[in-house]
């Protein structure tokens, strides 16, 4: 009786000690299958694989973007407003409205890169080297060594400012090495650093100073949103603001 009582307390403090995280209600993470469309931009395949936006991938609208942006990471209306303006007034889209809708896909046309998409991502190919939009495991695996995804441990968790900025300066560099086509226009040169800048303040922990290891991972790897590993949809809205303060803390590293 007393062991079974000792069991059961022990089992009670173990199951209330660690908090249950889980994911929203109807935006369960799903692989894409049959037709859907993803981009060659983690970010819109991760809020598409949970349903924030369509998970077709397909007649994206203005109006899907802010609130996929806003449901999904509390980022405030009209912060990517201008980003789905240059996709849907380039002839980028291959939809039956392409003024005011695009898929996912769209985003590695020729007539994007350069605008919306650019060498040197992360975890893709250049549009030059042939596949520009599938996840690259042999790139993302020297980008995520560079971040010290691979070193996680106490004292040791969180990508910082500092560490996402030189990570990303050594993926250019190896980048610009591989393709001689690459381009380095200031254009390419903002929207790289921009995409870091973006993943940071997307995945900000304020109270550790930092993006949690964990949670770029897996947002890269497996592009889901890491509520299992604990994100949890910040209260207080990401504003223009907040991501330019951030783009010119990645600027400011000195590689």
């Amino acid at each position: 009786m007393q062991l079974s009582l000792f069991a059961s307390t022990i089992l009670y403090t173990a199951a209330t000690a660690w908090p249950h995280y889980s994911e929203p209600r109807d935006h369960e993470y799903q692989a894409p299958k049959g037709d859907d469309r993803r981009s060659p931009c983690p970010g819109l395949n991760v809020m598409a694989n949970h349903g924030f936006l369509p998970r077709s991938g397909k007649e994206i609208t203005l109006e899907h973007i802010r609130y996929a942006t806003g449901a999904a990471f509390n980022f405030a209306p009209g912060v990517f407003d201008s980003a789905v303006a240059d996709v849907l007034g380039n002839g980028i889209s291959t939809t039956s409205t392409p003024n005011s809708t695009f898929n996912l896909d769209d985003l590695v046309s020729p007539k994007a890169h350069g605008i919306v998409e650019v060498d040197g991502s992360l975890s893709r190919s250049d549009l030059a080297l042939g596949d520009n939009l599938h996840y690259n495991q042999e790139i993302w695996d020297a980008v995520a060594e560079n971040l010290g995804l691979n070193r996680i441990c106490k004292g040791d968790k969180i990508v910082t400012v500092e560490t996402a900025a030189k990570a990303h300066a050594a993926r250019q560099v190896v980048a610009k090495a591989a393709n001689k086509d690459f381009d380095a226009s200031q254009l390419q040169s903002t929207v790289t650093l921009g995409t870091t800048a973006l993943y940071l303040l997307t995945l900000w922990d304020g109270a550790r100073n930092g993006a949690p290891k964990t949670w770029v991972k897996t947002f890269f790897e497996h592009e889901r949103i890491p509520y299992k590993e604990g994100f949890q949809k910040p209260a207080k809205a990401k504003t223009a603001e907040a991501l330019g303060n951030m783009f010119q803390a990645v600027s400011a590293v000195k590689a």
